[in-house]
């Protein structure tokens, strides 16, 4: 079902044909984050992502807009850590056309200088939205926290003065020096053929030329601590976690066990412990943030001020007694028959399949197919559970982000200890 090629000047193409359905979904991926970038340049790869839809040579941004429109294909485009996306899904006859979009977006941007000032601030407006979402400046605050002095733990966005201060000739260099043909795959999953792909893509990026090395994972060391901000806002936002797993770690089937059991599902620990028993929280759940060379854990929850130290002592308490038992057979076999369903589900959608086809290139640089997976979730045991948890759950390595209507004097988080 897969298929992959390398064009002459680097660029990497992965296809995966799926004939039931009459679609298709194209992305393309620049190995390019924000983890990459100059402290006083912090936001500059998701401004030039924002750019690539105002205009280019051909087309202006409404054209663009209206190309797509006018087939009822989607494009879209997002900026992480370690990578940036542009990506469209059309029916399996415009194909061609959308490569070309994308192609003219990728290669020939104008980066018009008053664009480039109009979508600064609309990047401004976008920070001003975020910091009114306080689930979303929790979790800014909890990585900024837990990986302190990193480029790894600030935000992808950047900062209202790093954003102000750039320029349309910022991102032009920025593009040049990290949008190069070996920090490029292209992934398309859906009603397609690979030759057929690889013939537009040769056509579309044939004459793009760069040199540039892959970006080198950022070692990051881990800060743990307590943060408390107190902000006039209907709950208290809380975050307990600790350290993770790097995105290729062979233990990550082990974790996403882990991560299941505690708090990935309605059946998990925290969410029946804490919700469904004692009634203190609407929201409560476990997630991962996983990158090259650094990962993070932990668990998410909003309450009232009242509740929220019980509600920490209870995360506190699962994170000791995971580190001191591990977990239970039953507990186990419980989540790995809820990821191996979820997998599935997760891979009903083609924009879904190209997703996974370019996470899987970039970080393993091959794909892992669902047998594969299944595989190794199902060989977790209870001693993989228990020897993982006596890593990453040692009390000293937690920490605590809390916002909302509260003081830090309400807040118990003596230092923990074995």
């Amino acid at each position: 079902m897969y298929a992959k090629s390398t064009l002459p000047n680097g660029i990497r193409i992965v296809t995966e044909r799926i004939a039931a359905v009459r679609s298709a979904a194209i992305g393309i991926w620049a190995d390019v984050g924000s983890a990459c970038e100059r402290p006083e340049q912090r936001g500059i790869s998701h401004l030039v992502e924002h750019m690539l839809f105002k205009g280019t040579a051909r087309r202006s941004a409404r054209e663009i807009a209206e190309t797509m429109d006018r087939v009822g294909g989607n494009l879209n485009a997002f900026t992480d850590k370690e990578s940036t996306c542009y990506y469209a899904r059309v029916i399996d006859r415009h194909v061609p056309l959308a490569i070309d979009v994308l192609g003219d977006m990728f290669l020939a941007s104008r980066f018009d200088p008053e664009d480039v000032r109009r979508e600064q601030s609309v990047v401004l407006e976008e920070i001003k939205m975020y910091d009114d979402s306080p689930d979303e400046v929790i979790h800014d605050l909890f990585v900024r926290l837990m990986w302190s002095n990193s480029k790894l733990g600030d935000p992808v966005i950047g900062f209202p003065h790093t954003i102000a201060a750039l320029r349309s000739e910022d991102l032009r260099a920025h593009m040049r020096e990290r949008y190069v043909p070996r920090n490029v795959v292209v992934t398309v999953a859906g009603n397609v053929e690979h030759e057929a792909i690889v013939a537009e893509f040769e056509r579309t990026f044939g004459g793009f030329e760069g040199n540039e090395s892959p970006p080198v994972p950022e070692r990051v060391r881990l800060s743990p601590g307590s943060l408390v901000v107190t902000r006039d806002v209907e709950q208290v936002y809380l975050i307990v976690g600790t350290r993770g797993l790097p995105a290729a770690d062979e233990d990550r089937y082990a974790l996403s066990v882990i991560d299941t059991a505690l708090g990935g599902g309605m059946s998990s620990r925290l969410f029946q412990e804490i919700r469904e028993e004692r009634g203190l929280a609407y929201s409560v759940g476990s997630f991962q943030l996983a990158y090259r060379d650094a990962g993070l854990f932990a668990v998410s929850a909003g309450t009232s001020v009242e509740h929220a130290q019980e509600t920490i002592g209870l995360i506190r308490e699962a994170f000791r007694e995971t580190y001191e038992r591990g977990l239970g057979t039953a507990e186990i076999e419980l989540a790995k028959e809820h990821l191996k369903g979820s997998l599935t589900l997760a891979l009903e959608s083609v924009s879904g399949r190209m997703m996974r086809l370019g996470r899987n290139e970039l970080t393993f640089g091959r794909q892992i197919d669902e047998d594969e997976l299944e595989k190794k979730i199902d060989a977790v045991g209870v001693a993989d559970v228990r020897r993982l948890a006596q890593s990453i759950f040692a009390p000293e390595s937690w920490g605590l982000c809390v916002l909302g209507p509260i003081d830090e004097n309400d807040i118990d988080w003596t230092p923990a200890v074995a």
